[in-house]
């Protein structure tokens, strides 16, 4: 069954995001208006090393009240490429610039509610530059052997969806 998006409406804007009012026809010919969320991209990065050690983010999320870990994320800005916006955000929260980046995974974590897509890349390797610009994103970053990556996902120390796919299939790529 598919579902008609006949019109939309901005309700509220920012930089980052677009709340928008859809006229929504359904299969049986019933309106419903539904609220959206048009987001830009976000593009992700991290880093496996020879170690199979993968760089994370601890950091705590003041929406949910919960502390998690995650990659370096952030959103691309208008005529940046995808990669070298993952490059850049994993270098401004990590302190540490990527090597080549490889496309790993695009997800739609709430397709539901927004078309917000988050492009995931990782490398193996990295440059330490020095501490990271963006040092307020999180508590502390560290190099966690991708091993533990599942009893990690298991007990919801990564609760972010996008995240949790991620390393699991770094997990997968790199340990089988």
């Amino acid at each position: 069954m598919r579902w008609k998006n006949l019109m939309e409406q901005t309700v509220y804007e920012n930089r980052w995001f677009r709340v928008n009012l859809a006229d929504v026809e359904l299969p049986d010919g019933r309106h419903l208006d539904h609220y959206l969320i048009r987001m830009r991209a976000v593009a992700v990065a991290t880093v496996v090393n020879e170690a199979n050690e993968v760089l994370l983010l601890w950091r705590h999320r003041f929406i949910t009240d919960t502390w998690g870990w995650e990659l370096a994320a952030g959103v691309v800005e208008d005529g940046e490429d995808v990669a070298v916006a993952a490059a850049r955000e994993m270098e401004e929260e990590t302190g540490w610039r990527p090597g080549p980046l490889t496309h790993l995974l695009s997800v739609e974590p709430s397709n539901g509610l927004t078309d917000a897509v988050h492009h995931i890349y990782w490398s193996d390797r990295a440059e330490y530059v020095g501490d990271p610009e963006d040092d307020f994103e999180s508590d502390r970053r560290e190099w966690v052997p991708l091993k533990l990556v599942p009893d990690m996902v298991a007990r919801g120390e990564v609760p972010a969806a996008n995240m949790a796919a991620a390393l699991l299939m770094l997990h997968h790529l790199r340990l089988g």
